[in-house]
């Protein structure tokens, strides 16, 4: 005869690690925003976090690093943690625009600047033949110094002959403009989530495999021509973009 044992209730499940570390660093967030701490406000160290919630300072760690990537924490060891500088709050358009309209002093270092067969997704868009080049440069755009992010640029060359005699240390907007006559008037642009190869990441000042931000940007002037390509990446640590849409 086979006995039927009696079933207790089930034991709760364990929290995982993963989980943990996220809920702290979800509580850690929330004391931050909703306490608007202010920049460079001390935080708690490692051993501190982790005798306030009960876990390893391992599992701490891994909260302080998942606040670092989103940009809301910095450390600097030995002095601390800390609170760090709200996000560059940047709408679609012209870096340097952006950065002076929140105060700051914007600036670019040029890393390449010549004659370049485009990438495909440009060929098409400026509706070139094959083995048509076209003006690219690369630049790492500052605020106050901080890079903030790697601009890939593309213009077409029969719109801007001798672009590449000019300064390119500002805004390549006002170089149309005042040179070529070309106003932007309207941009498409997606914007993605990234992970930083290792050339991004020295020119950008953070560490490996880092999180970033990728911005896709076509640039139509006021007859609908697309003069512009646009790969551009940005620190995801350091950046967040504001979109205005009309629902109407």
């Amino acid at each position: 005869m086979s006995a039927t044992l009696a079933q207790g209730p089930a034991e709760p499940r364990k929290r995982s690690a993963s989980s943990v570390y996220v809920q702290i660093a979800n509580a850690l967030r929330d004391r931050i925003v909703e306490h608007n701490l202010a920049p460079n406000t001390l935080l708690p160290s490692e051993r501190e976090l982790g005798e306030q919630h009960g876990v390893s300072r391992m599992t701490a760690r891994h909260a302080l690093t998942l606040l670092e990537n989103e940009g809301y924490i910095y450390r600097r060891p030995p002095r601390g943690t800390f609170v760090a500088e709200p996000r560059v709050s940047f709408r679609i358009g012209s870096f340097t625009t952006e950065i002076e309209r929140l105060g700051r002093e914007p600036g670019a270092d040029v890393v390449w600047a010549e004659l370049v067969d485009p990438p495909g997704a440009a060929r098409e868009a400026f509706e070139l033949s094959d083995g048509e080049l076209v003006v690219g440069l690369q630049r790492v755009r500052r605020a106050d110094d901080e890079p903030i992010a790697i601009e890939n640029t593309y213009l077409r060359h029969d719109l801007v002959p001798g672009f590449l005699d000019h300064d390119l240390h500002g805004s390549l907007w006002t170089v149309l403009r005042e040179h070529y006559g070309i106003a932007p008037k309207t941009a498409h642009a997606s914007i993605e989530s990234i992970v930083l190869d290792d050339a991004s990441c020295a020119r950008l000042r953070v560490r490996s495999a880092s999180p970033g931000i990728l911005l896709t940007r076509l640039t139509r002037d006021s007859s609908g021509r697309c003069f512009e390509y646009a790969r551009d990446i940005y620190r995801a640590d350091r950046a967040k973009f504001e979109i205005d849409a009309n629902l109407g």
